[in-house]
């Protein structure tokens, strides 16, 4: 079975979420099963160096988490998101797990299926595409991880809380996935990886969508991000997607 999450946004403020994530790891089969996270799976990331942090261990619980996973033999593959863009080899090589482009393209017997986080479809909102240039940039991130790891934490939040007060101020129609995504780029990037099928997070709003692509029925599939009391991830069992409620 392979298995698509995103957006947990995982922090020592969500312990319904961590003991959500604990139950899914224990149902996960190992050598047959495998996991994709696609994105945002922690709240804030301000840099590998937080693992080891004496006065904050929650990211290392997490990560052993994530190496008893991937030692009993679950593949873990991980996608940066917005939140957690600065996750790295360090990060990788601690949990076990394998960090993945975005898009990332999965093969398989029935077809092929494009993954991707979802922010970067987002094009409607220039504000943001410009944020996410910039920061993805390697200057700008050997820039800011030089910085002493309390003062990322404290900007890391603050641009959290920015982010949370722009998302309060659209108004309330902009909520739709359509305004949420471009269409257009979306198709675009189906038909240039030639796939039939998108996976994706960061909107917050689950569902399934059909597109047309040049005549071409396509199908969007769109990830649900986690609460307190509950969880979701999408299942692939070789013929069929379905969704799965977790709690």
């Amino acid at each position: 079975m392979i298995y698509f999450i995103s957006d947990l946004h995982l922090s020592i403020s969500t312990p319904g979420i961590v003991r959500i994530f604990a139950n899914f790891l224990h149902q996960l089969k190992p050598v047959e099963d495998c996991l994709y996270v696609l994105g945002d799976f922690f709240e804030i990331w301000p840099g590998d160096d937080c693992i080891d942090d004496a006065e904050d261990p929650f990211n290392l619980e997490i990560v052993r988490m994530l190496r008893n996973l991937s030692d009993s033999g679950v593949a873990v593959s991980f996608m940066h998101g917005n939140r957690d863009f600065l996750l790295n080899e360090a990060f990788a090589q601690r949990s076990g797990v394998k960090l993945i482009a975005d898009p990332f393209v999965l093969d398989l017997p029935v077809g092929r299926f494009v993954l991707s986080h979802g922010d970067e479809l987002c094009t409607d909102d220039k504000e943001y595409q410009n944020f996410r240039a910039l920061v993805r940039q390697p200057s700008w991130q050997a820039a800011f991880l030089q910085k002493p790891l309390k003062e990322r934490r404290v900007i890391a939040m603050a641009l959290r809380q920015q982010s949370e007060n722009a998302r309060l101020q659209k108004p309330e129609d902009a909520d739709s996935c359509a305004k949420y995504t471009d269409e257009t780029a979306m198709i675009a990037l189906m038909c240039n990886l030639a796939s039939s099928v998108l996976i994706h997070g960061h909107i917050h709003h689950p569902g399934v969508y059909q597109h047309d692509a040049d005549g071409k029925q396509v199908t969007r599939w769109v990830l649900s991000d986690w609460r307190e009391d509950y969880g979701e991830c999408l299942a692939f069992d070789g013929q069929m997607l379905c969704r799965r409620a977790l709690s």
